[in-house]
């Protein structure tokens, strides 16, 4: 069974901006591309991104859903090394963290993805002051717990991780960088002019395993290990974000 998955190409402008609501998708998608494996979309997108760009994620995560009232729930920062796009951003159970975009985008399936663009490409000088904090912070264990305080911890979370980096380069400022969420990120960097939206795709998750029963009671019990594993994961997704 093929996975289908699409892309789409966002009018640029940003939207009015309304409480806990973020200018993500435009009214008209420019162009429109489909793929029919997951390879082909990570591949397609690492020609479209840029060191600078944001990737937010609509996912599972009620606990962020919840508390910031919107859907977003994570965000990572792009990185172009020697060509080829990395991924950095801090996750529960990982931490900060340095991945291929592929092996990333892998992370987030099921979810939406929100690509946003710096609106001018970063000088050499942002990039190596950009670059060094992401790199400093590899290995900084995940932390959510001081996002209500606002007061700084051993641990990191993605938003802080991103607005850290973006503060580094002196592209943006918080006056307290653990209170930022990634609804809030984002409704800062369009508000102040910094990004605009490029592109936006759904990720699928991926397709299960059939396994062919040998009979009836057989097939019972595949159907009751794929009902348990797939509410397992979604509990995980709400539950601890992962």
């Amino acid at each position: 069974m093929s996975l289908f998955l699409s892309i789409a190409v966002l009018a640029s402008t940003p939207q009015d901006l309304q409480r806990n609501e973020q200018p993500v998708e435009a009214a008209r998608p420019q162009m429109t591309m489909n793929f029919t494996t997951f390879d082909q979309l990570a591949d397609s997108l690492s020609t479209r991104v840029e060191t600078g760009t944001l990737l937010f994620s609509k996912g599972d995560c009620l606990a962020v859903r919840i508390f910031t009232q919107s859907p977003y729930t994570h965000v990572a920062m792009i990185v172009m090394r020697n060509g080829e796009p990395v991924v950095y951003d801090s996750m529960n159970g990982s931490g900060a963290r340095c991945l291929t975009l592929k092996n990333y985008l892998n992370t987030q399936r099921p979810a939406a993805i929100h690509v946003f663009h710096p609106r001018s490409a970063f000088t050499a000088e942002m990039t190596e002051e950009y670059e060094r904090l992401l790199d400093q912070k590899l290995g900084t264990p995940y932390s959510i717990k001081h996002h209500l305080t606002g007061k700084r911890s051993n641990g990191i979370h993605c938003a802080e991780y991103a607005m850290d980096a973006l503060s580094a380069c002196h592209l943006m400022q918080a006056k307290s960088p653990p209170k930022v969420s990634p609804a809030s990120l984002l409704k800062g960097i369009v508000q102040a002019k910094r990004y605009v939206p490029a592109v936006t795709f759904q990720l699928e998750k991926p397709p299960a395993m059939v396994e062919k029963p040998r009979n009836w009671c057989h097939q019972i019990w595949i159907d009751t290990k794929n009902c348990t594993s797939a509410c397992c994961v979604k509990l995980r997704g709400w539950v601890l974000c992962q």
